[in-house]
This record gives C-alpha cells, sequence and structure tokens, in this order.
C-alpha cells in the first residue's frame, strides 16, 4: 500500500515587536515629547559641555545684546549669556520637578493606598482631610509651606523648595490611586495573604501598590510638568530659587520686566523654555495613559 503524504502545515508566528518600537508606533506625539524630554535631560546634565559661557560670568561689555551668532538668545541686563543660563536652567527644573514629583506621587501613593485597605473610620478621616487640602489652589497651597520652612540648600538644592512643591502633589495623586485600589482590596488574593496571617505593612507593599504602579507611573510624568511649572512660579515670585542660580522662572522676573521693551528675548527664550518642557511632560504622560491604560485601547 502506498503511503499517504501527510500535509504540510507552517505556522506563520508574528515577532513580537520591542515595547519602545510599540510605543513610537502608537503614540507618535508621545514619542516626539520623549524625545524633546531627553534633548533637555542631556542638556541638563552636561550644561557643563553645551553651554557655551559660563551663566554666572557678568560683562558688561555686552550688556542687552540681541541675539547673535556669538550669543544665540542675547544676553541680559549684566551681559550673561541667556543661551548658557536657559541651558543650566533646564538642569535646574528638572532635578526640582523630579524629586518634587516623585516624593509627592510616593507619598500620595502610599496614604492613598493605605486609606483604602484599612477603609472605615481611617479611610473616612483621612478623604476629609484630602477634601481640605485640594481645597486650596495648588500655588496658595505651594506659597504657605514653602513661606513656613524657609530655605534649606543641600548640595545647591533647597531640600524644602522640593517638599514644598510635592505637599500639593500629595492629594491628588492620593485621592485617584485610592479609587485604583479599592477594586484591588477585593481580589482574593488580598483576602488569601490577610488569611495567611500576612501584616498590614507586607500586605500593602508587597500586594497592592505594585499594582496601581501604572497610574502611578502616569502621574509621576505628569506632575514632573507641573512642579516644572510650580518651580517657575515661585522662583518668579522670589520664593523659589534665589540669584545667581539660573532658573527660568527667576529669569522672568527682575530686570527682565524692566527691559521687555528694549530686550524682549529676555522674557522670550526662558518663557519658551517653560512652555515646551510643561508641554512635552504633559503630552508624554497623557501618551503613557493611553498606552498603559487597557480602557483607552481600541
Amino acid at each position: 500500500m502506498a503511503a499517504v503524504s501527510q500535509p504540510t502545515v507552517t505556522y506563520n508566528i508574528r515577532k513580537r515587536r520591542p515595547a519602545l518600537v510599540e510605543f513610537c508606533i502608537a503614540q507618535p506625539l508621545g514619542a516626539i515629547s520623549g524625545v524633546a524630554i531627553l534633548v533637555m535631560l542631556f542638556a541638563g546634565m552636561f550644561a557643563e559641555l553645551v553651554a557655551p559661557y559660563d551663566p554666572l560670568t557678568i560683562n558688561f561689555g555686552a550688556m542687552l545684546a540681541a541675539p547673535s551668532a556669538e550669543h544665540p538668545m542675547g544676553t541680559d541686563a549684566f551681559g550673561r549669556d541667556i543661551f548658557s543660563r536657559v541651558i543650566y536652567g533646564a538642569r535646574t527644573a528638572l532635578t526640582i520637578g523630579f524629586f518634587s514629583s516623585l516624593f509627592g506621587c510616593t507619598l500620595g501613593a502610599v496614604i492613598g493606598v493605605s486609606s483604602a485597605y484599612f477603609g472605615g473610620r481611617i479611610d473616612m478621616a483621612v478623604q476629609r482631610f484630602i477634601d481640605v487640602m485640594l481645597a486650596f489652589p495648588i500655588i496658595v497651597l505651594a506659597l504657605v509651606v514653602v513661606a513656613m520652612l524657609g530655605r534649606n540648600l543641600v548640595g545647591g538644592v533647597d531640600v524644602n523648595l522640593i517638599v514644598a512643591i510635592a505637599i500639593p502633589i500629595v492629594p491628588k495623586v492620593a485621592r485617584v490611586v485610592r479609587s485604583a485600589a479599592l477594586s484591588i482590596r477585593e481580589m482574593p488574593y488580598i483576602d488569601a495573604a490577610r488569611a495567611a496571617g500576612f501584616s498590614h505593612t507586607r500586605i500593602i507593599f508587597r500586594h497592592m501598590v505594585p499594582n496601581v504602579s501604572a497610574p502611578f507611573l502616569i502621574m509621576f510624568t505628569a506632575f514632573i510638568a507641573q512642579a516644572i511649572l510650580l518651580e517657575a512660579s515661585l522662583s518668579f515670585l522670589g520664593l523659589g530659587v534665589t540669584e545667581p542660580t539660573p532658573a527660568w522662572g527667576l529669569m522672568l522676573s527682575g530686570n527682565a520686566s524692566d527691559f521687555y521693551r528694549e530686550a524682549p528675548w529676555m522674557i522670550l527664550f526662558p518663557g519658551l523654555a517653560i512652555s515646551v518642557a510643561v508641554f512635552a511632560f504633559n503630552l508624554f504622560g497623557d501618551s503613557l495613559r493611553d498606552w498603559l491604560d487597557p480602557k483607552f485601547k481600541v
């Protein structure tokens, strides 16, 4: 009997693209904003190599010089190169923005998860306190905190300013994380952890906090933009970074407001840097939300 040939079956296995490539294809605007953020990070980290001048060097012979090949963004009332100060200002803004958002989001996430886990009177008391904090505008709350704490420079960075900016972030993050943690609290593995005799601390940090990492990451990215804007506002009002430290908000105050007609570039370029940074982080945060949250996926 002749052997019957078996049909050949071929499997077309599609190789999955890396997550970074998938994100760039699905969220092109997020990818563009990510590139802008990387450029700012590079400029801030290697400001000594990128900036053509020392941002603190005063040159009275080049006071209020218009943008030129020698000074691409002109100079200020003290003859300091604005392009160099904008680059060094990126270091100040990103440092304060990153640590403020990290501290505020981390504390808010812990408070939100703990409030959802314990529930009852503890949850009620925590949420009423959060309601009180949310009743204050974020700039007013930051002004109160920075006025109470004063200044505390550690390694050239005002730690109290970071805390003052982080405090208004805490209630916003706590409220969002709590809503996500309420559903996690009812999961079977949480009941199993309780039945196994695990401590509350272990259940919160080992089983609940990791499951709210997606909203935490989204808010962390978005609140960097808000922290940068808040730092610029406080510096503009004289309660943030002080002279001679290069800071975008500080560059908009003082002499810039006196010479805005003769030298509009003193306001234009620092304001443009703030706008680009805030827009990039906001857009990247929105794209990250659309990418990580399954409710926004088609």
